[in-house]
Parts: C-alpha cells; sequence; structure tokens
C-alpha cells in the first residue's frame, strides 16, 4: 500500500506542477487553453508537432518551463512504473485486487479533483500571484512592442464554442466599450487577420490577440455565451464609464 500511495503522491504533484507551468506559460501571452495543451505535452513526453509549439520552442521564456516540464516529466514516469511493479508483484490475488480497486478510486478522486472548476480558479489565482512575485515570468511578445506598463498587457484568447464571443462579428460584441482591444486574430488555417474591422466575424478554433488590463481579459477569456455573458459585458462597460 506504500507503493500506491507513492503513486498518488506522483500523480498529485505532477498534477501541480502542469497548473504551476499552464499559468506561467500563460503569463507569457498564451491562451488558457493553449498553454494547458502545451503543458501537458511537455509533462507527458507525448511531442505534438503544432504551429503552438514553434511559438512555445521560439520563445525563450516559454522554452525554459516547456524544458524543465520534460525533465520532470521523465523522472515522473520512472517512479509510477516502479511503484506499480513493486505495489504488485509481492502481493497475492486478493491483495492485487483490493490494491486494483484502491489505485481506480484514488484515480478518479484525482481526475475529480483536476476537473474542478472551483479548485481551478483558486488555485491558478495562488500560483499567478506567487509567480509574478518571485519570478520574471510575465513577458508577452508584444510588451516591448506597444511600451506596456501597469496592468495593461497583451494576451491570447483561443475560441471555444462555447464562448461569449463565438460566431459574432466585433461590431455586434462591441469590446471597445469595456476597455478591450482586438489587435489581431488568427484562424485555425493559419491565417492571420491585423486589425480586424467591425464586421470581422470570431469563429471557434480562432486565436485573439487583445489589449486590455489583465483583469478584463482574464474575465473575457472565461466568459460563456448567454444572459450571463451579456450581463458581463454590460457590466464592464459600466466599470469603463
Amino acid at each position: 500500500m506504500v507503493a500506491l500511495a507513492s503513486i498518488f503522491v506522483v500523480v498529485l504533484v505532477s498534477l501541480l506542477i502542469t497548473r504551476v507551468a499552464t499559468v506561467a506559460l500563460t503569463l507569457t501571452g498564451l491562451s488558457r487553453e493553449s498553454a494547458r495543451f502545451q503543458a501537458r505535452s511537455a509533462l507527458s513526453g507525448v511531442g505534438f508537432t503544432t504551429a503552438e509549439a514553434e511559438g512555445v520552442v521560439n520563445h525563450p521564456v516559454r522554452r525554459r518551463v516547456i524544458m524543465a516540464l520534460m525533465l520532470v516529466g521523465s523522472a515522473g514516469l520512472v517512479t509510477v512504473v516502479g511503484s506499480l511493479f513493486l505495489s504488485f508483484a509481492n502481493a497475492d490475488s486478493s491483495q492485487r485486487t483490493t490494491r486494483v480497486l484502491v489505485l481506480l478510486g484514488g484515480m478518479v478522486a484525482l481526475w475529480l479533483l483536476a476537473r474542478s472548476q472551483w479548485v481551478d480558479r483558486r488555485l491558478s489565482r495562488v500560483i499567478g500571484l506567487g509567480l509574478r512575485r518571485w519570478t520574471d515570468l510575465e513577458v508577452r511578445d508584444y510588451a516591448a512592442l506597444l511600451h506596456l506598463a501597469g496592468p495593461w498587457t497583451v494576451m491570447e484568447i483561443a475560441v471555444q464554442p462555447e464562448d461569449w464571443v463565438a460566431e459574432r462579428t466585433l461590431g455586434e460584441l462591441r469590446l471597445r466599450d469595456e476597455g478591450v482591444v482586438v489587435l489581431g486574430i488568427s484562424r485555425p488555417e493559419g491565417e492571420y487577420l491585423g486589425a480586424p474591422r467591425f464586421d470581422t466575424e470570431i469563429h471557434t478554433g480562432d486565436t485573439l490577440v487583445v489589449y486590455g488590463t489583465e483583469e478584463r481579459l482574464c474575465e473575457l477569456d472565461e466568459r460563456r455565451a448567454g444572459p450571463a455573458g451579456d450581463t458581463a459585458h454590460a457590466e464592464a462597460v459600466a466599470a469603463v464609464r
């Protein structure tokens, strides 16, 4: 059972490391979805080759984060495999059954914990505060160009089907009214629209390059379609005025 406990510890630590890396990559300007995907790919050693991966490799800060994840991921995999072998090698049939049930139950519990939005929001906030205080990871691609200062920054937002901005034009969204400027739109097929117009429509799969306060951009990234999203937009507009 000690070996099983070590497996749970390794998996829990791996989830925490992935979350820290996701927040770190987000601070460099990646959207939350892209950052999470790249962090999990690096830690697992899967090594997906995408346009996003090229953006990570060509960015010095992101590259350091990914290299650290690869190193930790290799050590973690060896530990898990070794612990599993020790756990089942010297057990009889009844003990193996019990340990399999414990292993499955523990993995389900960790999976539910990793999927919890409540945990994600609070943990990401704490990690972000820690990284901003003790590291210099907040280095965005456009910061030097725009001479950003204070809370204003540039961020990428990956558009999901359930997002408030999906399948609507910039004119309909009126993002400027809440202090958000869309600098460009990257299409899934590789096309980039610089300085998009009011009649430009945002589609699922697009990546928005937006400029505004970090708090507003993070809220926009989490905003979902429907009445709640419309209310959040109205409140954001009122806050600017």
